[in-house]
């Protein structure tokens, strides 16, 4: 393997793993595609096993075995030998590994791997039934935790509009516990999310579209008539505004979550494990 011990943290190599943003790295390297940051073995080994090729790897030298090795032998047997043997891999200890990032890694290993072309919204709905829709949610802790419930409770993609956060931010391929990897997502383009135009493509691509929202006219998220619909598009919006009153009203049904205690709302992550949970029954 191409080990190599970090003794200068001011490498030009070791930007990638702490001196430049996630959102630069979205177009470093590759501006057709681009790369992205991963941190700890397993959420490294479900992007290899989902076919995310690995470039360099960072890992703390007193997890070379418990964090390292399992990496090595995904890198091995999905890519092959040369892949790893050719592949950067940097080794530091706990003090300099804490110098460089600026804080303790999480469980020392991070890996930087290349991105895939994001599909095409229309391509992305051909085989969907049931599909969540995040509506501009920035909060990378909230976007893996819905990921991850997705995923779980089997819902058939994620879309995001192009102002929600990227799924594979370090922190929410992280929360999602690398189920961002495991679940088929895509963002769409900048028209494609402005206002109604979500809905209105959903809707042409044969979906019914449901507003998870607290209006006059709101069903129980236990509805049956929603349930029985063919194909669903469940809507979620940022956390404290929630969705524009415009796609509230151009959805085909609002739903809410009976709540107790005065209490008015759940957090989006929660709302919508509870949401799929209910409308996959």
């Amino acid at each position: 393997m191409n080990l190599i011990e970090i003794t200068d943290i001011n490498a030009p190599e070791l930007d990638v793993f702490a001196r430049i943003s996630e959102a630069q790295l979205f177009r470093y390297y590759e501006p057709q595609v681009g790369i992205f940051l991963a941190e700890s073995a397993y959420v490294v080994e479900r992007a290899l096993e989902a076919g995310y090729e690995p470039l360099t790897l960072l890992v703390e030298t007193a997890r070379m075995e418990t964090e390292g090795k399992p990496v090595f032998d995904a890198i091995e047997r999905i890519w092959g030998r040369e892949k790893l043997d050719s592949i950067p891999i940097y080794t530091a200890g706990h003090d300099v590994v804490t110098k460089l990032t600026g804080y303790a890694m999480v469980r020392g290993l991070w890996m930087t791997l290349r991105r895939k072309p994001e599909i095409p919204l229309a391509e992305f709905c051909q085989d969907k039934k049931r599909i969540t829709v995040l509506y501009d949610v920035m909060n990378p802790t909230n976007v893996g935790a819905i990921v991850r419930s997705a995923a779980a409770l089997g819902m058939d993609g994620v879309l995001l509009t192009h102002a929600s956060v990227d799924p594979l931010t370090r922190r929410s391929a992280r929360v999602s516990m690398g189920t961002v990897f495991q679940i088929p997502w895509t963002k769409a383009d900048r028209r494609e999310s402005e206002g109604i135009n979500p809905v209105r493509m959903l809707q042409s691509y044969g979906f019914k579209t449901v507003a998870m929202a607290l209006t006059e006219d709101s069903t129980s998220v236990d509805n049956e008539e929603i349930r029985a619909h063919e194909k669903l598009a469940v809507f979620m919006g940022t956390e404290g505004t929630g969705l524009p009153k415009e796609v509230i009203a151009a959805c085909d049904y609002r739903v809410m979550i009976p709540m107790y205690h005065g209490v008015d709302s759940l957090n989006v992550a929660a709302a919508s494990a509870i949401s799929f949970w209910e409308l996959m029954k």
